[in-house]
């Protein structure tokens, strides 16, 4: 309930989060100048660990859609990669999130593999991109006593988001160490171009369908609007 009362209060006030975000990304080259110098390459915004209070809020979504009107933005999502690789079904848990969120937003996601220090992403990442891999590991999954009925269900759901794991982007890393943090800029740099190719363009086709929209209710109402006139019309000549 706090974090959900944060969230509302934070977003009413969110327009001017933008206007300091944008005033400390740009400036301009010389005063009375048109022309803006790009001061900052990123912008990182943590939200609340709590995915669902933040994807399936309105405050979440308004703060989405307020940083994508305004900047290139992507989803970075974060996952405990040991807790990933000693359980399918964590891991399939995640991915499920991560299903969601993408859809949800339309925004290019990121699935961030954190804590390779103590354990390797490859592992998760190569069961995102190899079927066969993730059946056997699950089948030896299943073999153990504590697999149970929930196994069951995320062998199905396996060859479901089999096809989703190829729109995203995923990168290994730690943030304890540091390591995999340069290629966790390359593949933001990647998505941005997806942001750029995909959302924009996703966006504009949604304006457009608005509009239509609007102009199909103006016509609507006109129609109507003349029906009753001549009704009108009619009664007074009788």
């Amino acid at each position: 309930g706090a974090i959900m009362t944060s969230l509302n209060l934070f977003s009413t006030k969110f327009d001017q989060v933008i206007s300091i975000l944008d005033k400390r990304s740009f400036k301009e080259e010389s005063e009375g100048s048109e022309l803006m110098e790009k001061r900052l390459d990123y912008i990182l915004v943590d939200t609340p660990g709590q995915i669902e209070a933040f994807t399936w809020s309105a405050s979440g979504s308004i703060i989405t859609s307020a940083l994508a009107s305004s900047f290139p933005t992507v989803l970075a999502f974060v996952v405990d990669t040991p807790r990933c690789a000693v359980s399918l079904n964590t891991f399939m848990s995640n991915m499920l999130y991560a299903c969601s969120m993408f859809y949800r937003t339309r925004l290019p996601l990121i699935v961030v593999f954190n804590k390779c220090d103590v354990v390797g992403g490859e592992v998760c990442m190569e069961w995102m991109s190899d079927y066969e891999k993730f059946q056997e590991a699950m089948d030896d999954f299943m073999a153990s006593d504590d697999s149970g009925y929930y196994a069951s269900l995320t062998r199905s759901l396996s060859l479901v988001l089999d096809e989703f794991y190829q729109t995203l982007h995923r990168v290994s890393l730690s943030a304890a160490t540091g390591d995999g943090i340069a290629e966790f800029w390359d593949v933001v740099g990647k998505a941005s171009h997806d942001f750029e190719e995909d959302y924009v363009n996703d966006m504009k086709c949604r304006v457009e369908e608005q509009k239509a929209k609007q102009r199909a209710l103006a016509r609507d109402g006109l129609s109507r609007l003349q029906k009753d006139l001549d009704a009108e019309n009619a009664r007074e000549e009788e």
